[in-house]
This record gives C-alpha cells, structure tokens and sequence, in this order.
C-alpha cells in the first residue's frame, strides 16, 4: 500500500506542476504571480517531478513550438511525423535538451517572457540531481516493498514525466472525441479527465490555448487544476488573467 501511495502521489504531485506552471504558466502565461512565488514553484516543481524534472524555460518554448507548428514536421513531438512512440518521444527530448540549452536559435516569439531560473535549472536538471533522485527512489522502494511486483513502478517513478508526455502527445492525438474541428488532430482523451488532471482535454486546449480553464466545453469536462488555481486566485496566492478565464461554449 506504501508504494501504491508514493506513485499516487509521484503522479498527480508531478503532473500538478506540469499543468500548473510549466503549462499554464509557463508556456500559456494564464496568469501572474509575484517573483517570490515563482521561485517556490520552482523549487516545488524539482521536488515533485524529482529525476523528471522539466525545465520552465526548455518545455514553455519547445510546448509553443508545439501549438504553432502542430501535426507538421517542425512539430516537436507528432504521431504522424513519427514511426513509434518511441522515436517521437526520444525526438521530444533532444528538442527540449538544445532549447533548455540553448544550442539552437529559436524565434524571440516563442521565448519571450517564458521564465527562467539558470542557475536553480543547472542543479535540478543536472544528472547529479536525477541520479540522486533515482537513488533516493530506489531507497524508498528497498525499505517499504513488500512483494515482488510493487517493483513493477519503480521505471514508473524514474519516468514519470515522459510517461505523462506520451499519455497527451501520442494517444492525445490519436484516441478521443473533438468538441471543435482543427487543422490538427487533437482529440480530448476522457469526458472526465480524471488521470491528467485537465491535461486530456487536449482537443479544448487547442482550440482556445489562452484559456485557463481546459474543461468546460461540455457539462461533464470538469478541470481539476483549473479548479485548484481557482483556490489559489481567491488566496491572492496567483492572479488569474481576465482574457484567460471565458468559456466558449459551441453547444
């Protein structure tokens, strides 16, 4: 039960601050919170997502890459430019290495204002970090398993955040229903996106990226981070944007 409830919390911990910042934030800029709030996400971002963590800087640029160029061969990660879901996802992460790196130009469209902690990213993104990570992990499964198979989720927990990027980029653009034709081929994964946390609504979130609220199209499409950041914004802890809240309801 110990393991079950580290993945649990492995998963959505990691997931929130993948939709919440790196998303939300970060790429989309949904809404604003003070420089000292930014930081302590920061932090809390490298906690949760621990061996996995993505940096602010590297996925909001390569994700607005990924809205501009979807389901074209500039797209950083589109089942139908790529023969696996293997090769798409290895071809994700060699983008987002020379972007986060800085090794290759990217248009000033697709990086201005996206936040950016260098000297904080060059800890947590080191391979000391995720080794250490990996380490502590493997650590927590050797004191509290007690069967054979709970070591089943231990590549689970290594590879959290590719597993989560798979989930949305690959099956989110192959499985679903569509609430609004696109030129892409987004699709929303679950009438109730209970696994992503909002995520799954993609074919929503492509059609209005400046939204903050992921769900709402339909009566059953309830977001569970939007409903968080609700929270959040009534604590003045973040200021939702006004342009970023309207629903858009074709039905």
């Amino acid at each position: 039960m110990t393991i079950l409830i580290f993945i649990i919390v492995l998963w959505y911990g990691g997931l929130f601050f993948q939709t919440f910042f790196l998303h939300r934030y970060a790429a989309h800029q949904t809404f604003t919170m003070s420089k000292l709030a930014e930081r302590i996400v920061f932090i809390l971002t490298w906690f949760f997502q621990g061996s996995n963590y993505l940096s602010a800087y590297g996925y909001g640029v390569m994700h607005r890459m990924h809205h501009a160029y979807a389901d074209t061969e500039k797209d950083p990660h589109s089942p139908k430019y790529d023969l696996s879901v293997f090769s798409m996802m290895w071809r994700t992460k060699n983008i987002y290495t020379e972007i986060n790196k800085q090794q290759v130009f990217v248009e000033p469209k697709f990086t201005k204002n996206v936040p950016q902690w260098k000297r904080f990213d060059t800890i947590a993104s080191s391979w000391y970090s995720r080794v250490g990570w990996g380490i502590a992990y493997f650590a927590f499964f050797l004191a509290f398993t007690t069967a054979w198979w709970q070591w089943l989720f231990l590549p689970v927990a290594l590879f959290m955040a590719p597993i989560h990027g798979v989930i949305i980029n690959w099956y989110g653009h192959i499985y679903g229903y569509v609430n609004f034709k696109s030129k892409d081929t987004s699709k929303n994964l679950f009438k109730f996106d209970f696994l992503m946390m909002g995520e799954g609504y993609h074919n929503n979130h492509h059609k209005h990226s400046s939204r903050a609220n992921f769900g709402g199209v339909r009566w059953h499409e309830l977001d569970v981070t939007y409903m968080i950041m609700l929270l959040l914004n009534a604590l003045g802890v973040i200021q939702l944007k006004p342009n970023t809240i309207k629903v858009k309801r074709d039905f």
